[in-house]
């Protein structure tokens, strides 16, 4: 079992930045993929950003293109998202993920909800306008 704790959400004006931390515990190591999803109220939880095990690789959604990234610091067992740019339909709660992956790639199969075996519990973003 893997454990997953967010932190770093709040209460950020548009245009400004914040950067979400994820801790990971228990059965961990470097063999697995992260990625970040996000729900809005009223509306799917969606894919965010995505990483490799070895960090290598990253994929993004379109809305997360350009203004956030994604990284991992193995030894700490830490995946970051560093968010720039904010703007207020960025909204929502966002949920660090993992999976066991031996890959080093992170591709299109890597954005579905249900690649995905360990779920943070979430942490706010409120991005006003």
């Amino acid at each position: 079992q893997v454990q997953l704790v967010e932190s770093g959400g709040g209460l950020v004006q548009a245009g400004g930045s914040l950067r979400l931390s994820c801790a990971a515990s228990g059965r961990t190591g470097s063999s697995y993929h992260m990625g970040w999803f996000r729900q809005a109220p009223g509306k799917d939880r969606e894919f965010v950003a995505a990483i490799s095990r070895n960090g290598g690789s990253t994929d993004y959604a379109d809305s997360a293109k350009g203004r956030f990234t994604i990284s991992r610091d193995n030894a700490k067992n830490t995946v970051y998202l560093q968010m720039n740019s904010l703007k207020p339909e960025d909204t929502a709660v966002y949920y660090c993920v993992a999976t066991w992956d031996a890959s080093d790639y992170v591709g299109p199969t890597d954005r579905r909800r249900s690649q995905y075996d360990y779920w943070g519990q979430g942490t706010q973003v409120t991005v006003s306008s």
